[in-house]
């Protein structure tokens, strides 16, 4: 009997590798991915997963064909990985329902990279500087990974448990993203800046501009024709948008 064998395709990523480091396969700015199987199809069930909220990073871990650290991922080029999966799973045409109840369907295939000026990019180098125009503070601050990703969200649940009530998710982001202060690297240092001297004028503009350097896919959809022909439409994603059966 033949050796049965399930097709790849290969993905790139927006970020094109270049801020991963040479010594890792990210570098090359591509990724393998294998076609959704059933076996797949299960994960999206799984209780546990959906429970504590890793269904979709469980998923995609069982996709990627290629050897990476899946941690290592910047959070818009896990996002390429994620609609490429959607893609390969389930086909390129995706129905959700707008605010005034109507149905909208897209074709995946025509949401294209954000449009960034990579010449401001060092290869292998993910750090960035930026002066806050406020206060005049000189920083330096990263792009956010995945492993970035689960240890704030570990942080922030930790500091709900001892405050249900306090709101801690946009400092403690910037608390993973700022990687020095006016030349300062100690962990202590960029956090008391944080807590007591970041202001927030000055908080917003550097969220805009890592938002604006940010390699990631954009997800406004703009159709030829409709409602929204103009000013178009962002996707969401959620579970249904690899399985709207998957509560079935």
């Amino acid at each position: 009997m033949a050796e049965l064998k399930i097709p790849t395709e290969t993905v790139s990523l927006p970020s094109k590798g270049l801020l991963y480091p040479e010594t890792s396969p990210l570098a090359s700015g591509q990724i393998e991915m294998k076609y959704m199987t059933a076996k797949e199809e299960d994960i999206l069930t799984n209780v546990n997963y959906l429970k504590n909220g890793t269904v979709i990073d469980k998923l995609l871990q069982a996709l990627i064909v290629s050897k990476i650290d899946y941690n290592e991922l910047l959070i818009g080029d896990k996002n390429a990985v994620l609609i490429a999966a959607r893609i390969l799973g389930y086909g390129k045409d995706y129905t959700f329902v707008d605010d005034n109840s109507k149905e909208i369907t897209v074709d995946l295939t025509k949401l294209e990279d954000k449009k960034i000026d990579t010449s401001i990019f060092q290869r292998g180098v993910n750090e960035f500087t930026f002066t806050l125009p406020h206060s005049s503070n000189n920083i330096t601050f990263k792009l956010l990974t995945q492993g970035d990703e689960q240890k704030i969200e570990a942080e922030i649940k930790g500091m709900q448990k001892v405050n249900p009530n306090g709101s801690f998710d946009v400092t403690t982001r910037l608390k993973y993203m700022i990687t020095s202060v006016e030349g300062k690297r100690e962990q202590k240092d960029i956090r008391e800046f944080i807590d007591n001297y970041l202001i927030a004028k000055d908080a917003r503009a550097l969220r805009e501009y890592y938002n604006k350097i940010s390699p990631d896919v954009d997800l406004l959809y703009k159709p030829e024709s409709g409602d929204y022909a103009e000013e178009g439409i962002v996707v969401p994603i959620s579970i249904s948008f690899f399985w709207p059966d998957a509560w079935l």
